[in-house]
C-alpha cells in the first residue's frame, strides 16, 4: 500500500550559541526531504524547533542578565529567522517550553513513574554540564588521576571537561528493555542508515549492557518539575525526546495529527531469536527521524526504549549524518574556522548553499568545508554546467526557432536515443538515491542528464544544422531534446534549489514547477515560447577574490593572539630556593579560557577576568597588568594557564580573586601562557 503521508523531523537545537553550517545542513536535508514528498504527492508533517530547558541555559541566562525565558524566546527568534531565511518550509516549530508540551511532559512521568519504568535512586558520576549527560569512567575520552591513580576528573568524548556530581535522582530502568532493544534491531535492520550506525550502535552501547539513566536534576530548577517531587526536573532526554510525538498532539485533547502521521499507518517488524521466541514491533510506517551523528545514541536507544514503555508504534527510520568539519579539524571560534550560513547567503545566494551543503556531504561520513571546494563547485557544477547549459539552450532557441520551442517529433538525430536513455536512467536512479536519502548520488543522477546534454550539443552541432534547410527537422529535435533534458533537470533539483527550478521553468516558457510523481521523458507541452533573452542564473565568480573573503569571514570571528606586556605591578623573582616535589604537587594548574575582560572600576592597574576553568560556575581572577594592555576585550576567548587550588583572596574590599593566570618573563616583558585552543576547559596541565 503507498504510504499518503510523511512525517520529518530535524533534532531540537540547544540554544546556547548562534547557529552554524553544521546546524543548517540537518534542517536542509529535512527540507530536502520534505520537499521531495510533497512533490511526490505526499502529506507531510515537517517539525522543527529548540530545546529549551537545562542547567547550560540557565548559566547562559545568568551570564547575560535575562531570566532562562527572555534568552530562549530571544534565541527562538534568532534561530526562525534564519530559517526563514534559509526558505524551511517546516510545519511546526516546537519549543520544550511550550506549556502543552510540559503539561505532557509531567504527565508522562508520572505514568512511567507509576508503571515502575522509574525509580528514585542516588546517581554520582561523571558529568558535563556542556552535553548535559553524565559519563561512566569507561565512557570518558580522557581521565585525569591523582599520584595514587585516583580518578579526579576527564574529558568527555565531546572534548568538554566532566565534574563528579552525587544527587539524588530518578532512573529509567534501560536495562529493563535491553533485549527488546536488541530485537528490535534484528527485527528492523533498515532502522538507522547507514547501516554501520546500526552496528556501532550495538557493539559500542548495547551489547555491552544497558545501564539505568538518570532522568532528573535538583541541581538547576529550568525544567518540568516533576508533579510528584517538584524538587526535581525532569531531565532533558524524556523532555527533549517527547517533542517529536507532543508537537503532532500526543496526550492531548486533539490527536487528529497524530493518528494520521504516527499512528495511522503502522506494519509489524518481527524476528525469531535463537531460543524460537518471535518478537514482533509496531512501525509506524510515516515516522522518520534525522539527527547528526553525535546525538544518534540518545535517539538509537533512549527514544525507542521511551516509546516502548508507552506503546506507541517505533519510528520507521533514523536517518543519521556525519559532520561538515574543516581542514584543520571541528569548526571553532578560537580557529577562526567557523562558518555562518548568513554570510554564505548573502554573498552568494540561497541556492548555491543548499546545493553544496547536500552535493558534499558523504554518506556514512564527514565531509570537509573548504572555501575553494565552495568557490570552485559554484563555479564549474553550477555556472558552467547547469547555468551554462540553459544560455545556450534559450539562445540556440530563439535564434533558430524565434523562440518557439520544437516539438520532439520534429526529427531524430542519430543521438536522440540515448540522451532519452541517460534520462530516464537518471530519473530512476534519483528516486532510489532519495528514497535512500543519499542526496549526494541523487545529485550525481542529476549531473549525469547535465553532462550528457551538454556533450549532446557538441555531438550535434546544431550551429552546423542550421546551415542545412534540410537539416532543419534534426535542428528541431535538438532543440526539443535540450528544452526537454533541463524540464526534467529543474524537476529533479527543485527540492534542493528551489529558486534555480523555477528560474529554468520561468526561461523556458514553462508555470510553475509541478509535482514529480509520474516524471517522465518527453512530456514537454506544445506551442511553449522561451524568454526572449535569459538571464545568467549562476554568473562565474573571481575564484581567488571569493576564496579571500570567505576565508576572511571566517577569520573575523577569530579571538586575538597573545601579545606581551612590561609588567609594573607583578613581582618577578627568579633563582627561587628548591623545593620538593611534594611541594609542587599540590599546585594544581588548568587550561581556562578568558570569557571576559574588563578594567576594575576605582583601580589604573587590575584588570577582571572570567574565565572557564571547567566548574560548575565560572570562576574570576584579578590580575595588575591593566597599564599594559588598553584594551582588554582582546583577550577573550585566550586559552590561558592559571593556579587553580590558590587560595581566594579578597582585593579592594569588594572582589575575590579566585586563583593566579601564569605568565612568562623575558628581557622585562610579560607574555600570558596560552595552550592550544582544542585543549578542553578545565584540563590538569602537569
Amino acid at each position: 500500500m503507498t504510504e499518503k503521508n510523511f512525517y520529518i523531523t530535524t533534532p531540537i537545537y540547544y540554544p546556547s550559541g548562534k547557529l552554524h553550517i553544521g546546524n543548517a545542513t540537518t534542517t536542509i536535508a529535512c527540507d530536502v526531504l520534505a520537499r521531495y514528498h510533497r512533490l511526490m504527492g505526499k502529506d507531510v508533517f515537517y517539525l522543527t524547533g529548540l530545546d529549551e530547558h537545562g542547567q547550560k541555559i540557565e548559566a547562559k541566562a545568568a551570564e547575560t542578565g535575562l531570566t532562562p525565558q527572555e534568552y530562549v524566546d530571544g534565541m527562538a527568534v534568532g534561530v526562525k529567522a534564519l530559517w526563514e531565511l534559509l526558505d524551511i518550509s517546516y510545519d511546526k516549530f516546537i519549543r520544550t517550553t511550550d506549556d502543552y508540551h510540559e503539561t505532557v511532559v509531567a504527565e508522562v512521568f508520572e505514568k512511567l513513574l507509576e508503571q515502575g519504568d522509574i525509580y528514585l535512586g542516588e546517581y554520582s558520576g561523571w558529568y558535563s554540564v556542556s552535553d548535559e549527560e553524565y559519563f561512566t569512567e569507561s565512557q570518558l575520552a580522557e581521565v585525569f588521576r591523582d599520584e595514587d591513580g585516583n580518578v579526579i576528573g576527564g574529558v568527555a568524548p565531546s572534548g568538554h571537561q566532566v565534574e563528579l556530581v552525587s544527587e539524588e535522582s530518578y532512573f529509567f530502568k534501560l536495562s529493563k528493555y535491553q533485549k527488546h532493544l536488541e530485537a528490535f534491531f534484528k527485527a528492523h535492520p533498515d532502522f538507522i542508515s547507514p547501516n554501520s550506525r546500526m552496528n556501532e550502535m550495538l557493539k559500542n552501547f548495547i551489547e555491552p549492557g544497558l545501564e539505568d539513566l538518570a532522568v532528573s536534576r535538583t541541581t538547576h530548577t529550568w525544567g518540568v518539575p516533576i508533579k510528584s517531587n517538584p524538587k526535581h526536573v525532569v531531565y532533558v532526554w524524556i523532555d527533549a525526546l517527547l517533542n517529536y510525538a507532543t508537537a503532532l498532539g500526543y496526550g492531548q485533547h486533539d490527536t487528529t495529527k497524530f493518528e494520521q502521521f504516527w499512528t495511522g499507518q503502522t506494519e509489524i517488524k518481527s524476528w525469531t531469536d535463537e531460543n524460537g521466541k518471535v518478537w514482533e514491533f509496531n512501525v509506524a510506517s510515516n515516522v522518520n527521524h534525522m539527527v547528526a551523528k553525535d546525538i544518534l545514541r540518545f535517539h538509537s536507544i533512549y527514544w525507542p526504549i521511551i516509546l516502548m514503555a508507552l506503546d506507541i508504534p517505533l519510528p520507521k527510520r533514523l536517518v543519521a549524518h556525519g559532520w561538515f568539519v574543516m581542514q584543520d579539524g571541528k569548526m571553532s571560534k578560537s580557529k577562526g574556522n567557523v562558518v555562518y550560513p548568513e554570510m554564505l547567503v548573502e554573498r552568494y545566494g540561497l541556492d548555491p548553499l543548499r546545493y553544496y551543503l547536500m552535493r558534499s556531504l558523504p554518506v556514512g561520513s564527514d565531509g570537509t568545508f573548504t572555501p575553494e571546494d565552495y568557490v570552485g563547485r559554484i563555479n564549474y557544477e553550477l555556472a558552467n554546467d547547469l547555468g551554462n547549459l540553459l544560455n545556450r539552450t534559450v539562445a540556440m532557441i530563439n535564434k533558430y526557432f524565434n523562440g518557439q520551442v520544437p516539438s520532439l517529433s520534429a526529427g531524430q538525430t542519430d543521438f536522440d536515443a540515448d540522451i532519452e536513455a541517460v534520462a530516464t536512467q537518471a530519473i530512476a536512479d534519483y528516486h532510489k538515491y532519495m528514497d535512500l536519502v543519499d542526496y549526494p548520488r541523487a545529485l550525481e543522477a542529476v549531473w549525469s542528464l547535465i553532462a550528457r546534454t551538454n556533450k549532446y550539443i557538441d555531438e550535434t552541432a546544431p550551429w552546423v544544422l542550421a546551415k542545412d534547410e534540410d537539416q532543419k527537422g534534426n535542428l528541431g529535435s535538438v532543440m526539443a531534446h535540450l528544452a526537454e533534458s533541463l524540464r526534467v533537470v529543474a524537476h529533479l533539483i527543485a527540492p534542493f534549489m528551489m529558486e534555480t527550478a523555477a528560474s529554468i521553468f520561468s526561461q523556458l516558457g514553462l508555470g510553475e514547477v509541478s509535482a514529480m510523481e509520474d516524471l517522465t521523458f518527453g512530456q514537454f507541452p506544445e506551442n511553449v515560447t522561451v524568454v526572449a533573452k535569459g538571464t545568467p542564473i549562476f554568473p562565474r565568480l573571481d575564484m581567488d577574490e571569493e576564496i579571500a573573503y570567505i576565508k576572511d569571514q571566517m577569520a573575523a570571528g577569530k579571538p586575538a593572539t597573545e601579545k606581551e606586556w612590561v609588567p609594573e605591578e607583578v613581582e618577578l623573582t627568579l633563582n627561587k630556593p628548591e623545593i620538593k616535589f611534594e611541594d609542587f604537587d599540590q599546585t594544581e594548574i588548568r587550561v581556562a579560557e578568558v570569557i571576559d575582560c574588563q578594567k576594575v572600576e576605582g583601580s589604573d592597574k587590575l584588570l577582571q577576568f572570567r574565565l572557564d576553568a571547567g566548574d560548575a560556575e565560572h570562576r574570576q581572577i584579578l590580575s595588575g597588568i591593566a597599564n599594559f594592555y588598553p584594551n582588554p576585550e582582546e583577550l577573550i576567548g585566550l586559552k590561558v594557564q592559571i593556579v587553580a587550588n590558590l587560595k581566594p583572596r579578597k582585593m579592594m574590599k569588594k572582589y575575590v580573586s579566585q586563583g593566579m593566570i601564569l605568565s612568562a618573563e623575558h628581557d622585562g616583558k610579560l607574555t600570558l601562557l596560552t595552550v592550544d585552543p582544542s585543549v578542553p576547559n578545565g584540563s590538569v596541565i602537569g
